[in-house]
């Protein structure tokens, strides 16, 4: 018997096949999302296709302020200060500093595959989020003060968005790294409420109607869920040579 022989042995054969069945069961998870995220998306987007607010807008960004005041937001000073922080997690600022801080260190320990994914798929997020937000062109709420100066249009929410596609992103990353349910769920679970936390901000914060937050939410999903599967085919295809 030649050395050969023992290349492949049938537990070999057996493992790489379940690895195999795992892969393309997770990428028809994957294509499943994404249909929906993009169906959310076009619901969305044609609810609000002249640009005006919709009644659930405004009675969802009215119950976040005072009755007899509705340039106060509800809740005392501290919450108001504290969601001003939460909001600065999906900022053009902090998300560079942590994209660029994740990659540098992803690089640095031999992983420029994974640093060259974190990049690409913040660049091309961006892009989405800007062009969105050029096509759409939908004016910031006027119902009530904001509490922060913003400067584009407001479909889809460019906070919502970001904050999906990075903090899913490196969630999923992180994950994969883990061999306990317990830790990928608390890790994807902790990326999930960042997000969501961020994109409500916006809203008490007065410079995003719901909707606008709910868009950003499916498109910023859809994208991180896209870049995840393109990782994911690849390692199918590795797997399968």
């Amino acid at each position: 018997m030649t050395s050969d022989d023992h290349s492949s042995t049938p537990r070999d054969i057996s493992i790489v096949g379940r690895l195999r069945t795992w892969l393309e069961a997770e990428i028809a998870i994957g294509l499943a999302l994404s249909a929906g995220l993009v169906l959310a998306f076009v619901l969305i987007a044609g609810w609000i296709e002249d640009g005006s607010p919709t009644p659930i807008d405004e009675r969802i960004m009215l119950s976040m302020r005072t009755a007899a005041d509705i340039s106060d937001p509800i809740g005392p000073k501290w919450l108001e200060e504290a969601v001003r922080d939460f909001t600065a997690l999906g900022s053009t600022a902090v998300l560079t500093l942590i994209v660029a801080s994740v990659s540098i260190f992803l690089a640095l320990t031999h992983c420029r595959r994974l640093a060259s994914t974190v990049l690409i798929c913040t660049i091309t997020g961006t892009l989405l989020s800007n062009f969105s937000k050029f096509v759409f062109d939908r004016p910031r709420p006027s119902l009530v003060p904001h509490q922060v100066e913003v400067y584009t249009a407001s479909f889809p929410s460019g906070h919502a968005l970001m904050s999906a596609v990075v903090y899913l992103t490196l969630g999923i990353l992180i994950a994969r790294t883990q061999p306990e349910f317990r830790v990928r769920a608390f890790i994807m679970g902790f990326a999930v409420f960042i997000t969501l936390l961020v994109g409500v901000s916006r809203v008490y914060l007065g410079v995003h109607w719901p909707t606008d937050v709910l868009a950003g939410w499916s498109l910023g999903a859809l994208w991180a869920t896209l870049c995840w599967m393109l990782t994911r085919s690849s390692s199918a295809n590795t797997a399968k040579d």
